[in-house]
């Protein structure tokens, strides 16, 4: 994995910016509503709106508009929207699989501007189930290394992050530049996250993800294409997340500046 680092990291980055400016904010609250409706409105019960929540406060959305997400997720305040979860499959540059993952009110508007954005982009549409097989459900959780405690930077490192969470269910521990990556079973990424948090150690997310089984290497053209397809069907309203099996080294990185 050494060889997503540096766009792990950027792509991190770039999305707290968003996140700040309110980009991402409605995405962020759409899975705030749905983690409510679906496990309940009360987080200590219901770990998917317990990480949902943190995801978003890590994000700078305001407790205000997280609490209301609770509620009209949770039926106690009107308004909520009857959203459902569709995935759809693609290729990019050089054979570079897609799993576009919507929560969406509306599943005709969802596939037409998915598969829009996708072709205009440089990207095809692929048959169902041609490109999820290429993909596993796993926990992740983003650490950062750099953490501040009793009033102190501490710097965390692998061997912490095993120490706490190995006996939970961490399967492998990633380096992403200025953060790690904890990868378990999907079925374990509560018991990681809960040893995280007994060790004393922060963390940005917890939630289930894709995760390629294997990834391809690209050159700087083909990442670009990748990178501007990948930056579009973000940009639609209806597109929760997007996953790849793109591997850029930091050589190509180095060659797109």
């Amino acid at each position: 994995m050494s060889g997503h680092s540096k766009w792990a990291t950027t792509k991190h980055k770039k999305a707290v910016i968003d996140a700040r400016r309110g980009k991402l904010f409605a995405k962020l609250i759409k899975g705030i509503e749905i983690a409510a409706r679906q496990g309940g409105p009360d987080p200590d019960g219901n770990p998917t709106l317990y990480d949902a929540i943190q995801k978003a406060k890590k994000s700078s959305v305001p407790n205000d508009n997280i609490q209301r997400a609770v509620k009209r997720g949770g039926g106690l305040e009107a308004g909520g929207a009857d959203y459902e979860t569709i995935q759809y499959e693609a290729y990019g540059p050089q054979g570079v699989a897609f799993l576009i993952e919507c929560l969406t009110d509306n599943k005709n508007r969802a596939a037409m501007e998915v598969r829009t954005t996708t072709t205009r982009t440089g990207g095809t549409m692929a048959d169902p189930g041609s490109v999820s097989r290429l993909f596993n459900r796993k926990g992740v959780v983003m650490v950062p290394k750099s953490q501040e405690r009793d009033g102190e930077t501490v710097q965390i490192t692998e061997d912490d992050l095993l120490e706490a969470t190995l006996e939970a269910g961490a399967d492998d521990v990633n380096d992403f530049g200025e953060s790690f990556q904890v990868l378990s079973e999907a079925t374990d990424v509560v018991e990681v996250r809960t040893g995280l948090q007994a060790a004393g150690i922060d963390y940005d997310s917890a939630e289930v993800q894709f995760v390629a089984e294997l990834d391809i290497p690209v050159d700087s053209d083909a990442a670009e294409k990748v990178f501007k397809l990948v930056d579009a069907l973000d940009d639609l309203d209806d597109v929760q997340n997007v996953y790849t099996n793109v591997q850029v080294s930091d050589e190509v990185m180095a060659e797109l500046g």
